[in-house]
């Protein structure tokens, strides 16, 4: 008994190391190392001087356009990851590296950017209210003098911009999701021609809440995803002798 517990584990393991760990820890070390790093030096393109008084449209539109770099440069890992993730336990590849082959070999190239629309538009609002409303709220909390700064107003502040994100993303997540587990290959019949169609017929078929299925899970997933990258990326910038942001 023990011995065929021991190995149900280790094919569990095998099947979870094999398929999608991989792409999303790529993804995450390519897209939110870009939007994070892009994101102050954008805001201070915009004219953004002070961290304490800058509006928050330099922020949403800093956020929106340091997204919008980091997700073009790393849709291939998110495309891989997707995949991986709607298969089920029937592998539509052997490992990340023969994704990458069998995607160029079968739909070219641009099959890598194959969803790069829905999730560009994703990561720009993603971006645009997860490190605005963070920045936003965490400023808003030093400047009425409610709190100091430190790993306290961090985990605070990231609460608040967990629970924006994940409204407004959920519907662009469903639609990109979507749009990404169609293989783009030649001769195909496509369920769904782009971000517009997708939309009208998730709700045509589903309602509007179609557009909002899995947002408890969603939630909790973003919700601890904000959390972890804002208090990292804090105690980071404390270490390497930086200001907080």
């Amino acid at each position: 008994m023990l011995v065929a517990w021991s190995l149900s584990i280790l094919r569990i393991l095998k099947y979870f190391f094999s398929c999608s760990i991989t792409p999303a820890l790529l993804r995450e070390a390519s897209y939110t190392t870009i939007r994070l790093g892009m994101y102050e030096p954008a805001k201070v393109f915009l004219g953004a001087t002070d961290p304490a008084h800058t509006p928050l449209w330099k922020k949403v539109v800093a956020g929106a356009l340091s997204g919008t770099v980091g997700a073009t440069i790393a849709n291939p890992t998110d495309l891989i990851k997707i995949r991986f993730m709607g298969a089920g336990l029937t592998l539509p590849y052997k490992n990340t590296w023969h994704a990458f082959k069998s995607i160029v070999e079968q739909e070219g190239v641009l099959g890598l950017w194959t969803g790069v629309r829905p999730t560009v538009k994703r990561a720009a609002l993603v971006t645009a209210t997860q490190i605005s409303s963070y920045d936003h709220t965490k400023h808003l909390v030093l400047n009425a003098g409610l709190m100091d700064e430190g790993p306290l107003l961090h985990i605070a502040s990231s609460i608040v911009a967990g629970c924006v994100t994940n409204i407004v993303a959920s519907p662009v997540d469903i639609v990109r999701t979507r749009i990404m587990t169609q293989k783009n290959e030649k001769g195909a019949v496509l369920m769904y021609k782009g971000t517009a169609d997708c939309i009208l017929k998730t709700v045509k078929s589903e309602g509007i809440f179609g557009l909002y299925k899995g947002f408890v899970p969603n939630w909790t997933r973003t919700g601890l995803h904000t959390i972890t990258i804002f208090f990292v990326f804090e105690q980071l910038r404390r270490l390497v002798g930086m200001k907080p942001m």
